[in-house]
């Protein structure tokens, strides 16, 4: 892969990832202070979910930088991408450091010469996905399962791979998140296609899988039993079993998880570069990934256990489904299109 270096193999996949924020910001010189920690305003955008942002992002990002005014913008990582791609033709980019789920998003950033090289001190902890020059790093990982309700299905029954969905039996009771709106859906449609062809999307549509605006949506039919199954963020499984006790429960899947390593980046139009890349430092620390599995996702670093509930990723890392990163950078729309034309049609 040109200009960076994907850690393809499954097994050199062990992460995971926090999202910050701030509000694209002050001078240079008023951003870092030789007496004390960055000051100035960071704008991030990011696709972590509004209420990990809250709870865990806002609180740590606080405690670690008091003097420096942090700011979120929140969306889906496709409406981000939105965003942004307004503000490259303006030439008016208004983030300075950015956390999308979708790693292809970073190549395509990349090979348009919009990401500043910054090589963390902390980079080198990393054990999963990283660009040699610091252009970007994953900094959280994200897991596509498959996700039951256990008060409505029993393990045993329960769908024990990607190619179960297109059983007959399924017809009608199992969902999977818009590739449109979703980074990690995308992720996940470029991966299946990749390993099972697209008639694999003709059986899903066969079986009238159903399309959700998001994992969020998904997660709420799960529990009222609408949905048997789904293709869904183990995130969201976690997040719900451990703090609401909820029946759903995990199925990683025996063809793969489809793991998605998602990065930290900074522009070089950034206004403050210090703040921007001392937010990059705190997220690869180890207590920038303790904070990250506080929301449910998996850290980059080997030193940081998993999130309560899941299993350490080098479990079930070596039989991931491989993703072609600069596929995926490379042709979004048509992937896109064939999704639509085959499952939304």
């Amino acid at each position: 892969m040109k200009k960076a270096k994907w850690l393809c193999t499954a097994a050199a996949v062990l992460a995971l990832s926090v999202a910050v924020a701030g509000c694209g910001g002050s001078d240079d010189k008023k951003a870092a202070d030789s007496k004390g920690g960055p000051k100035g305003d960071v704008m991030v955008y990011t696709s972590i979910y509004p209420d990990i942002i809250d709870k865990m992002c806002k609180p740590n990002v606080a405690k670690a930088f008091p003097d420096m005014k942090v700011t979120w913008f929140q969306g889906g990582t496709e409406k981000v991408i939105t965003k942004i791609t307004g503000e490259i033709k303006a030439n008016k980019i208004g983030t300075d450091v950015l956390m999308v789920a979708d790693p292809s998003y970073y190549l395509t950033l990349q090979d348009q010469g919009l990401l500043l090289d910054y090589v963390s001190p902390n980079l080198k902890d990393v054990i999963t996905d990283k660009d040699k020059n610091g252009a970007w790093s994953s900094v959280r990982v994200c897991n596509m399962i498959i996700a039951y309700n256990s008060d409505k299905l029993k393990p045993e029954d329960a769908p024990k791979s990607w190619k179960d969905l297109t059983d007959p039996k399924w017809k009608g009771k199992i969902a999977m998140p818009n590739p449109m709106l979703s980074g990690t859906a995308y992720v996940a449609v470029g991966a299946l296609a990749d390993k099972y062809g697209w008639e694999y999307f003709d059986q899903l549509k066969a079986n009238d899988i159903r399309v959700e605006e998001g994992n969020s949506a998904i997660q709420n039919k799960l529990l009222t039993g609408e949905y048997a199954a789904a293709m869904i963020l183990e995130e969201n499984v976690l997040k719900l079993a451990n703090t609401k006790n909820e029946p759903l429960k995990v199925s990683y899947p025996e063809d793969g998880v489809i793991i998605i390593p998602s990065p930290i980046a900074i522009f070089k139009a950034t206004k403050n570069p210090e703040g921007a890349k001392a937010l990059v430092d705190w997220w690869l620390s180890k207590d920038g990934q303790q904070a990250v599995v506080q929301g449910w996702m998996h850290s980059v670093r080997g030193d940081v256990e998993p999130p309560k509930g899941a299993p350490a990723l080098k479990t079930f890392s070596d039989k991931a489904i491989k993703v072609n990163w600069e596929k995926l950078s490379k042709e979004n729309a048509q992937i896109k299109e064939a999704f639509r034309v085959r499952v939304m049609e």
